[in-house]
Order: structure tokens, then sequence, then C-alpha cells
């Protein structure tokens, strides 16, 4: 049987990414009611870091101890992937040190270089190019308080960038309607939505963030300047300017609506504190989902 990986939402089916999304949730119930079961007794999870994070270090690295199993943190300056030894053999060498790994990396050739050579599972743990961890989290927060994504209207502002694109994968698999609303010249990947049309995505460009808000049930946005793009960010700031999630935006929406951020959060610019704090916002749930949701994923793969 091959070896699975989780690169990318689009690269499963409808009933895998609904499985994951049951898993998650029944893994959070389990846990609160102290009945977790330590599924992956004795596995190791390497994890690769080229940009620091905050919730995916610690989600990963928890994940596995409920689990059972054990982490071993690497920086590029242990490897040097790319530089000083090829991904290639960095693949096939921590592919007889350990059961799976996880790579938060810039270009994204290095994660599907490194999961073609590896011969265990590697999970992107986010690329420049996609964020399905992330995104696996925000869909199960929705489920979570909304008991479905089904029929919903998922509405993000700012960037179109990796978030937005997983956002698009999962469109072409989920039966909800998706809008992007970007400035001009920020737009997400051409190619990335007309495959995740061609999927039966419902997924709209648009340019106008109150047309994008107009009876939403979901809001989200990221930061306007991702790590890689700090020498651009007073450009991004001007015109991202009016896709901020604020009180005047969030009105347009559903009167239930729920605000979603992935953090970390720069409040004043891409949302308000009023919005973010308030009583929409369920940002802390969706944080706290990225445990859950990356349980699921380990699971899946190791299990």
């Amino acid at each position: 049987m091959p070896k699975k990986d989780f690169l990318s939402i689009a690269d499963l089916d409808r009933p895998d990414l609904e499985r994951l999304l049951r898993r998650g949730l029944e893994m959070k119930n389990a846990r609160k009611e102290g009945r977790e079961k330590r599924t992956l007794e004795g596995k190791i999870l390497g994890l690769i870091f080229h940009k620091p994070s905050l919730r995916t270090r610690v989600s990963f690295e928890a994940g596995m101890m409920h689990l059972g199993g054990r982490t071993i943190y690497l920086t590029d300056k242990e490897i040097g992937i790319g530089s000083r030894e090829a991904v290639g053999d960095v693949g096939e060498v921590l592919g007889r040190y350990l059961d799976a790994i996880m790579i938060r990396t810039f270009d994204h050739t290095i994660a599907v270089d490194l999961a073609r050579h590896a011969p265990i599972p590697v999970i992107n743990g986010l690329t420049d190019l996609l964020h399905p961890c992330q995104i696996l989290a925000d869909i199960l927060t929705v489920i979570e308080h909304r008991g479905s994504i089904e029929n919903r209207v998922v509405s993000f502002f700012g960037d179109g960038n990796n978030v937005a694109h997983s956002w698009i994968n999962a469109a072409g698999l989920l039966p909800f309607t998706l809008r992007i609303a970007v400035p001009e010249g920020f737009e997400p990947s051409a190619e990335i939505v007309e495959t995740a049309k061609k999927r039966g995505g419902k997924i709209e460009i648009l340019h106008d963030p109150r047309a994008a808000a107009k009876d939403a049930d979901v809001l989200y946005t990221d930061v306007w300047a991702s790590m890689g793009q700090e020498a651009e960010r007073e450009k991004r700031a001007r015109a991202m300017a009016p896709f901020q999630i604020n009180a005047e935006l969030l009105r347009l929406a559903k009167a239930d609506a729920l605000v979603l951020h992935c953090l970390p959060a720069h409040r004043g610019e891409e949302i308000t504190a009023e919005v973010i704090d308030g009583p929409h916002s369920v940002v802390f749930d969706e944080a706290e989902n990225r445990l859950h949701a990356q349980k699921a994923v380990l699971e899946w793969l190791l299990a």
C-alpha cells in the first residue's frame, strides 16, 4: 500500500476530507471527556521549521504527546535542506529515523520534493503556496459552531495568499460558497481557482469588500504581509485598507456571522480590536482546533 502525504487539501477526495473533519471533532470531545486513546504510541514525528511559529509547533508537539508519540524539532541550521544537503537526501535519511515529517517552509516545491523522496508521510505545515492544516481547523470550527459548512457563505478578505489558496481547494470539495475579496493585483492563483471550479467549487473573486460581506456566514482574514513580505508592508497596507474587517463590514454579514482569523493578528490593520475581541469572533476556538485537526491527520497517516 503506497504511503500517504498531506501536502494539499486538493489531494484529498470529499470522503477523506469529511472523515478528517469528523475525526477531529471526535478527538476534541474525547480529550474533553478523558477518553482519548494513545493511538500513536512509539511513533516519532520530525518537525522541520524554516519559518517560526507558535501554533504550528506547539499544536503538533502537543498532539503527538496526546497520542503517545514524540517529536524532534529541526531548524534549517541543523539540516540546510536544499543548500548544504539535497532535499532528496534529507528525505531518504529522515525516512530511516522517523515515522513522519512535518515541514513549515517557504518554497512549496521543497515540501513536494521531500514527500517524493521520503519513504514516510510528509505533512505540509505551511508553504508560501498552501496552508492546508489551517483550513482543516477553520472548517472544523465552522462545523463545531454551526453544525455544518454546507450551503454557507465564507468570505475571505485581504490577500490571495496561501490561506486563501487552501480555502479555494476546500471549496472544490465541499458544498459551500467561497468569496475571495482582494484588491486588484492581489488575486489568488488563477490555476488553483480554475482547478477548484472544475471540481464543482462555487468561488467568486471580488474587488468590493462590501459585496463580499453581504449576508455572509463567515468573515475571514489574515495578515496583509506574511513572513518574507515585510518590505512590501506599507504598499500592501495602503491597497488592503478598504478590506479591513471592522464593525461596518460585519453589519453587512448575517446577524449570527462568525469571524475567523488564522493568527497572529495585527489589531487595527486587517481587523479591528472591536471585532476580533467581540462576540462574533471564534478565533481562539479556531486556534485550538489546529491541535485537533492535526491529530486527525497524524492518526490518518500513521495509526
